[in-house]
C-alpha cells in the first residue's frame, strides 16, 4: 500500500516540476510528504490522502506553484486520479522563497 502512495508522490512531483519548467521556472527543491488514512474494514483502501509540497526556486511565484499542483492533481497524474476514487485527496504547499503557503 505504501508503494501506491510512493507512486502517486512520484507522479505528481514529476508533473509539478515539468509544469514549472515549461513556465521557465526551475525548481531547486521539490519535496512531497504524504499523510494517509485507510479504511478499518477489508479491503483497507485509502480514505484520506494529504500531500504537503515544499518547493524552492528563484523567481517561482505562489500562483505558479498552486496552478502546477492543480493541473497535476486534476488533470495529469493518473495515480492521483485513480486513488481519488476511494480517498479524499487534499494538499497544501510551502514555497520557501516566499513566506506564503496555501491549502486546498
Amino acid at each position: 500500500m505504501e508503494m501506491l502512495l510512493l507512486g502517486m508522490g512520484g507522479c505528481t512531483a514529476y508533473d509539478v516540476a515539468e509544469i514549472l519548467r515549461k513556465r521557465r521556472r526551475e525548481p531547486e527543491l521539490l519535496e512531497i510528504e504524504i499523510e494517509a488514512e485507510r479504511a478499518d474494514e477489508i479491503p483497507k483502501v485509502f480514505t484520506k490522502i494529504h500531500l504537503i509540497y515544499t518547493v524552492k526556486g528563484a523567481g517561482i511565484k505562489t500562483t505558479e506553484v498552486a496552478r502546477a499542483i492543480e493541473l497535476s492533481l486534476d488533470k495529469y497524474c493518473s495515480a492521483t486520479r485513480m486513488l481519488a476514487k476511494t480517498a479524499e485527496v487534499t494538499h497544501e504547499f510551502n514555497l520557501l522563497d516566499e513566506t506564503s503557503s496555501s491549502s486546498a
